[in-house]
C-alpha cells in the first residue's frame, strides 16, 4: 500500500464522523456557515497535529521498526473498537435521523464536550439554529477526540504531520458540507447508519499493512 493512499484512507477514517454530524444538522434544517465549518475542520486538524507530535516523541524511544509495529497496533485496536461498537448485540441501533452517539462512555471532567459528542444538537448553545463562534470551536474539538489516538499511531508509522493535518482539514470541511446537503436531500432515508463500521475496517487494514 503506497504511503499516499494509506494517508488518504487514514484521513478519511478520522474525518468521516463529520459527515454524520453534518447530516444530523441538515435533517434538523440547522445552519453551519462555511466559516464555522472551517473552524470545526481546523480544530480536528490541530488536535491531530498535537497527537502526532506526541507520537513523534514516543517514537524516539523505540527503534523505527518497533515504533511502526506499535503504530500499526494502535490503529488496529481503534478499528476493532469501532467494529465492536457497531456490532455489539445489546446495542440499540439508532437510525441516522436520531442524534448520533459518537461515544459510549462518560468523563465528568470533560462534561460539555462529551454531551455534545452524544447529542450534536446540544452544540447550539443559544438555540439560534445556527452554529457559530464558540459553538463551532467546541463542536470541532468534540469531534476530534477520536482522532487523537489515530494521530499518535500515524506519527509512529512515519506519516507526515503536515500533509495528514491538511488532508484531515480538507476532508472534514468536505464531509460536514456534504453531510449538511445530504441531510436536507435524504431526510427520509435511514440507511446511512449501516455504513458507520467503515472507518474501523479502514484503520484495521492500514494497521495490518504497517505491522
Amino acid at each position: 500500500m503506497s504511503q499516499i493512499l494509506s494517508l488518504f484512507l487514514l484521513a478519511l477514517a478520522v474525518s468521516i464522523d463529520n459527515f454524520s454530524v453534518g447530516f444530523t444538522y441538515g435533517l434538523r434544517k440547522m445552519k453551519i456557515p462555511f466559516k464555522s465549518i472551517f473552524i470545526i475542520a481546523c480544530c480536528s486538524g490541530l488536535t491531530l497535529l498535537v497527537s502526532m507530535l506526541v507520537g513523534h516523541v514516543i517514537a524516539q524511544v523505540f527503534s523505527s521498526d518497533f515504533a511502526e509495529s506499535i503504530g500499526g497496533g494502535i490503529l488496529i485496536i481503534l478499528g476493532l473498537w469501532i467494529l465492536y461498537q457497531f456490532f455489539q448485540p445489546d446495542k440499540e441501533k439508532e437510525i441516522i435521523t436520531k442524534e448520533k452517539n459518537l461515544v459510549n462512555f462518560e468523563i465528568k471532567s470533560l462534561g460539555i464536550v462529551i454531551n455534545i459528542l452524544k447529542k450534536p444538537m446540544s452544540a447550539d448553545f443559544d438555540n439560534s439554529g445556527t452554529i457559530t463562534g464558540v459553538e463551532a470551536i467546541v463542536l470541532g474539538f468534540a469531534l476530534s477526540l477520536d482522532a487523537f489516538g489515530a494521530g499518535i499511531g500515524a506519527s509512529m508509522l512515519g506519516y507526515s504531520p503536515l500533509f495528514l493535518t491538511i488532508a484531515v482539514i480538507v476532508m472534514s470541511t468536505s464531509f460536514v458540507s456534504l453531510g449538511m446537503v445530504g441531510g436536507v436531500l435524504l431526510s427520509k432515508k435511514s440507511y446511512m447508519e449501516k455504513f458507520s463500521f467503515i472507518p474501523g475496517i479502514i484503520l484495521i487494514i492500514i494497521g495490518i499493512f504497517k505491522l
